[in-house]
């Protein structure tokens, strides 16, 4: 089927197109949180980025903590449900914040309580979405459907970015907090619309430790996944220092503030949107090698960060993160749904955001220390230098080089004519 065939198709399909609106939205709010939490946090009075370390540590902890049962729970209940809960969790926490920031009162554990909830969210969305898509979208139109999904959420957070930005600059972060918030409530009424599927669930048979073991069984029985996992933690535990906390201190101290960091973040919004049109049309025999090798570009934007690179390089960095990014997104959804049955798939989902979120918390926490005890540019330089490294680790993996696509695995009309004439009784 061509590529105009399959995106009329997806048109035609209203559950998807329901799910694909309420997803942009939800990932309009999540672009307007990191600038305007970031400089919201840092602009209160006696806040420094120990301050920010803690608040951003407090809203990944209870993602990463809770992910294992939201995986269980959108296996076991209708996903439509647990992604509407997702999102208005989402909602309250972002929305709490806001209200902080603008009313002044904001005691750190009161923005960390908020922050928690939040991130709380994310534990209930990301596994559901992973398990809905199988329910919605035929098999050979998984990685047209996940392409377009992550294209909204790229054009989301390129507007949110440029809109969040510019709040933060002229209005301040609570009001972008607030819309943030406000954002989310609208998707999870959005998702209201779609129909009660139940869809391919394990349902509650079995007791949910049972069921976690089973994910598990399912999880560690594929090397490609748990290497690239492996890779990943390591790889967000120094994206989480150098983009949530290394980042914004250096774009304040020598960058010129959050104007600066507005314009490297969008680097990446637009090379995100860049990915996504890629994976569109582009379909690697061998995608978790091709996807693998694309993210050595992680390291990169911290190294010349750390190096005083001139603001123009930065951003160039950024762009390529954001096209390698949401390849190796695409690619890896993709991937999951067709190597991973679809009744244990939030479960493997959430195994693989547990294991890449797991150590998140840590280099938020461990940023603001690195500062005092090695110094910005040299925590910057160490953290591109440890994302390089982890990923050429996971690249001698031979399942992570050799795992080849179903499409790819699957015969041609003319090897199956081949392979039946040749079985012919008439030969």
């Amino acid at each position: 089927m061509s590529a105009p065939s399959q995106t009329a198709e997806l048109i035609a399909n209203r559950p998807y197109l329901v799910l694909l609106s309420a997803r942009t939205l939800s990932m309009l709010g999540a672009a307007f949180a990191p600038v305007a939490l970031a400089f919201g946090v840092l602009a209160l009075p006696g806040a420094d980025a120990g301050t920010l370390s803690i608040v951003l540590a407090v809203h990944t902890m209870p993602m990463v903590v809770l992910m294992l049962v939201g995986g269980v729970i959108a296996d076991r209940y209708p996903r439509q449900a647990v992604l509407i809960l997702g999102e208005w969790l989402a909602a309250l926490g972002f929305g709490l914040i806001g209200v902080m920031l603008l009313t002044g009162f904001a005691p750190i554990w009161l923005l960390s309580a908020a922050a928690g909830v939040a991130g709380a969210a994310g534990a209930m969305i990301y596994p559901a979405l992973s398990g809905i898509i199988p329910d919605l979208v035929p098999e050979d139109l998984r990685q047209k459907g996940n392409a377009w999904l992550a294209m909204g959420a790229s054009a989301a957070r390129l507007l949110g970015l440029v809109s969040g930005g510019a709040a933060v600059v002229w209005l301040g972060g609570g009001w972008a907090m607030v819309a943030a918030g406000a954002l989310y409530l609208l998707a999870g009424l959005l998702l209201l619309r779609l129909p009660k599927i139940v869809g391919n669930i394990a349902g509650e048979e079995h007791h949910p430790l049972r069921q976690l073991k089973d994910g598990w069984g399912e999880f560690s029985s594929r090397q490609w996944l748990w290497v690239v996992v492996a890779q990943w933690s390591l790889m967000i535990m120094m994206l989480q220092a150098s983009q949530g906390v290394l980042g914004p201190v250096m774009a304040k101290q020598e960058l010129g503030g959050a104007a600066a960091w507005t314009i490297i973040l969008l680097g990446e919004a637009v090379g995100a949107v860049t990915g996504v049109g890629l994976s569109m049309i582009w379909k690697p025999h061998r995608p978790i090698f091709v996807a693998t090798l694309m993210t050595l570009a992680a390291g990169v934007p911290p190294i010349l960060l750390g190096m005083l690179a001139p603001l123009w390089a930065v951003t160039a960095s950024m762009f390529i993160l954001g096209v390698t990014f949401e390849l190796f997104g695409v690619l890896w959804m993709t991937t999951m749904q067709d190597e991973v049955p679809p009744e244990a798939l939030s479960r493997v989902a959430s195994y693989d955001a547990l294991g890449s979120l797991l150590l998140g918390p840590v280099g938020l926490v461990l940023a603001g220390p690195a500062i005092l005890v090695f110094g910005l540019h040299q925590s910057l330089i160490g953290a591109g230098a440890i994302s390089t490294i982890v990923t050429v680790l996971a690249l001698l993996s031979p399942e992570v080089r050799h795992l080849r696509s179903k499409s790819s695995r699957r015969p041609s009309l003319e090897e199956v004519a081949l392979d039946t004439d040749s079985a012919s009784p008439m030969k």
